[in-house]
């Protein structure tokens, strides 16, 4: 029988494995010895709240599912029904074939054509890569059509460092403003900086009950250029950090008090690196614009400790 998410594709490294699959491209799971640390879904169960999805041409939410490009309006399909929103893109679950197939690395091709909303055409890559720093996710783009288009990307993994709740969890997030929302998740415009807030998680410090499903940006980098978000457990023995190239300008943070299965709520931390802002689509916060023929090329991670 086929998998509800496809094929899957295992990388293994010492005492490291990964999983993806075909469905979406996504990561279904990344372990360090018996550590799951990302808080995925199994080969038979139907990839549920996003988890480890890739998004792709935009991440996190459109109002209303509309755009104007280059004087045209374009209405795409609202994929979050309750609320008026087009949500996470047009490919998480498109199937993806696998063009490179090893032992470390698995290399995955998705052509997007035009439909409903979306007049045009992107030759998309995956390139997952596992070795001793953990897994690097590299996301290539080229715009194969005749004219100008839109783009941004994103991922939505939930990690996890074995705690049962992330309460205990200690977090360090490196984004410096906060972009409130409005009842739909859709930006208003407004930005906090996080300096003085229970938002402020630039050093170290317990979840606790503070609730997040917001985004951040003028996000802190260290000298490599990379933005870091470190979980650890109290004790400092165990860490995970998901880290962001400088083509990551926007990070969303998710506690999960909002799933609908209420086991799954506050199980994990859903780190969401994207290249823009939500509702980017109207605002042109972060929106790339390909011209024909040029590649787009980004790239986060997993690093895990213990």
């Amino acid at each position: 029988m086929i998998p509800p998410s496809g094929e899957q594709f295992e990388l293994t490294h010492g005492d490291r494995r990964a999983v993806v699959v075909e469905v979406g491209g996504g990561l279904r799971s990344f372990a360090v010895g018996e550590w799951e640390v990302l808080d995925g879904y199994g080969a038979d169960e139907r990839i549920a709240d996003g988890r480890g999805q890739i998004l792709i041409p935009w991440p996190n939410r459109l109002r209303d599912g509309r755009y104007e490009w280059d004087g045209e309006n374009w209405q795409l399909p609202l994929t979050e029904p309750p609320k008026h929103n087009a949500i996470h893109g047009l490919t998480r679950w498109a199937a993806w074939r696998a063009i490179v197939r090893e032992v470390t690395r698995v290399v995955l091709a998705h052509r997007l054509h035009p439909q409903a909303g979306w007049p045009f055409t992107l030759d998309l890559e995956l390139e997952y890569v596992l070795d001793d720093d953990g897994l690097a996710v590299h996301t290539r783009a080229t715009n194969a059509g005749a004219e100008p288009c839109p783009f941004a990307a994103g991922a939505h993994p939930y990690l996890t460092v074995g705690t049962e709740r992330i309460d205990e969890t200690v977090l360090q997030a490196p984004g410096g403003v906060r972009l409130l929302a409005d009842e739909r998740q859709i930006p208003t415009g407004e930005r906090e900086p996080v300096d003085g807030t229970r938002y402020d998680f630039r050093a170290p410090k317990a979840l606790g009950d503070v609730q997040l499903d917001d985004a951040f940006t003028q996000l802190a980098r260290d000298e490599d250029g990379r933005a870091r978000v470190r979980l650890h457990t109290p004790d400092g023995k165990r860490e995970a950090t998901l880290w962001m190239d400088e083509s990551f300008q926007h990070l969303m943070l998710f506690t999960g008090d909002s799933l609908p299965e209420p086991a799954r709520r506050r199980r994990s931390l859903g780190i969401e690196p994207m290249t823009c802002a939500p509702n980017a689509f109207q605002s042109g916060e972060g929106l790339v614009t390909l011209q024909p023929g040029e590649t787009f090329s980004g790239v986060w991670g997993i690093e895990a400790r213990d």
